[in-house]
């Protein structure tokens, strides 16, 4: 007799494996004419070692580092590669998270939280080495950080944060109001400014780690919408809505904000941001090019392009979609200028984009990475907090150790049924 978890899951997957979600709305600063897809491969007829199912930045990055082992790496996707979240994403590439370390500390200790903290710095460092590694024209952009004072962390929360983050060797500094103001010529406003953060184009690194894992034997089928998961002998059978299927020995489900409810607790939510990318030739109007964001709830965020335009975002709500959401674009996209005319002493900004995203948050501000339960051979990949393509990097050293026959040293820091 087949167990109660799976009979369950088979029920649920008549439903859908995934939720289906309209994870973006409005116009993007990527320009859709340079996107080069990629053709799609048949869907495979042999078993594989691993199948991704999720072509977006966190499946890519993923499948370009697992590929290059050996094993045979089939890939999955409903949409066109990369042009989900991934598109609507600011690619600001940070190792510091939503939630401060000290605010983690009080919660799980400052031992434990400073090692999630500097498994995620390690994370960053290693995911910028593998960008720079593609070749891309500008790939990556490297800048510091500047996290400014809000309603989370006044200034002397940022003090202690600081020190902190320096008693683990992460490399931030604490400045005063007036030291900001003169260094990177905003409004005073005391912040810690932190190295080892980047930049980049989400979608044209995305094709590109795609490229890299195709060349590397991988498989990239799209449009194709799977279904169902079903156990097998030695892993997975993949079952697509048309009727394909596939026999895989581990399925990764890095499906991004279109979550496999079954598999990822409800403590993994789903909310809306919303962004703006001025005319090009804007910027700089500050310096150092620094990566700009509020210890704050919600916050603002913003960084320049290499056109010269600002792009910003915040003012995020808790429903994901719909036409609720789409309704507020342009009176947030107002908000979220005003707000950054106040931050820059500038004169009136100009938008040229404007858009709304759907993006999942956590507790912890930390993602759901590791088996899944309920199925033998199923793993999470679910990047949600303000710092998606960084916890993608880290999916990738954790899922490489596992699927490698190595356990994870820090495999329970990231579990998905972490919070019970």
């Amino acid at each position: 007799m087949k167990p109660d978890a799976v009979r369950r899951l088979e029920r649920h997957a008549s439903l859908g494996l995934t939720e289906t979600h309209d994870l973006r709305t409005g116009n993007v600063p990527w320009r859709e004419a340079d996107w080069k897809l990629p053709a799609s491969d048949a869907f495979p007829s042999e078993q594989v070692d691993v199948a991704i199912l999720g072509c977006g930045i966190v499946g890519a990055i993923i499948a370009d580092r697992l590929s290059g082992a050996g094993r045979r790496i089939a890939m999955f996707d409903r949409r066109p590669p990369g042009c989900g979240s991934t598109a609507a994403s600011t690619a600001q590439i940070m190792w510091a998270m939503d939630v401060p370390m000290s605010h983690l500390s009080q919660t799980i200790g400052e031992t434990e939280a400073a090692r999630r903290w500097r498994r995620v710095h390690e994370a960053v460092r290693r995911l910028g080495e593998r960008v720079d590694e593609l070749g891309i024209e500008n790939g990556r952009h490297e800048c510091p950080t500047l996290y400014l004072a809000g309603d989370v962390l006044n200034e002397s929360g940022l003090s202690e944060e600081a020190r902190m983050h320096r008693r683990h060797g992460l490399p931030s500094d604490l400045l005063e109001a007036q030291a900001v103001a003169r260094r990177f010529g905003i409004a005073p406003r005391a912040a810690i400014v932190s190295q080892g953060g980047f930049d980049i184009d989400p979608v044209r690194t995305c094709l590109a780690m795609l490229g890299r894992a195709r060349a590397a034997g991988a498989s990239l089928t799209w449009p194709v919408d799977v279904v169902a998961l079903h156990p097998a002998q030695d892993g997975i059978l993949i079952e697509a809505a048309d009727g394909r299927r596939c026999h895989a020995r581990d399925v990764i489900l890095a499906t991004g904000y279109e979550r496999a409810t079954f598999f990822l607790p409800p403590a993994f939510r789903l909310h809306s941001t919303f962004a703006i990318a001025t005319l090009p030739g804007t910027a700089p109007l500050w310096r150092e090019g620094a990566m700009l964001w509020e210890a704050a709830d919600p916050y603002m965020y913003m960084r320049t392009d290499r056109l010269g335009r600002i792009i910003a975002g915040g003012e995020d709500i808790d429903h994901a979609e719909g036409h609720g959401r789409n309704a507020l674009i342009g009176a947030k996209a107002g908000k979220i200028a005003a707000k950054l005319q106040a931050l820059l002493g500038s004169g009136p900004i100009t938008i040229e984009r404007q858009w709304a995203a759907t993006f999942g948050s956590s507790p912890d501000g930390l993602p759901a990475i590791g088996q899944a339960a309920a199925m033998p051979h199923v793993w999470l990949a679910a990047a949600f907090g303000g710092n998606g393509i960084a916890f993608a990097s880290l999916a990738a050293d954790i899922l490489e150790h596992e699927l490698g026959g190595r356990e994870d040293p820090d495999r329970n820091c990231f579990c998905p049924y972490r919070f019970g």
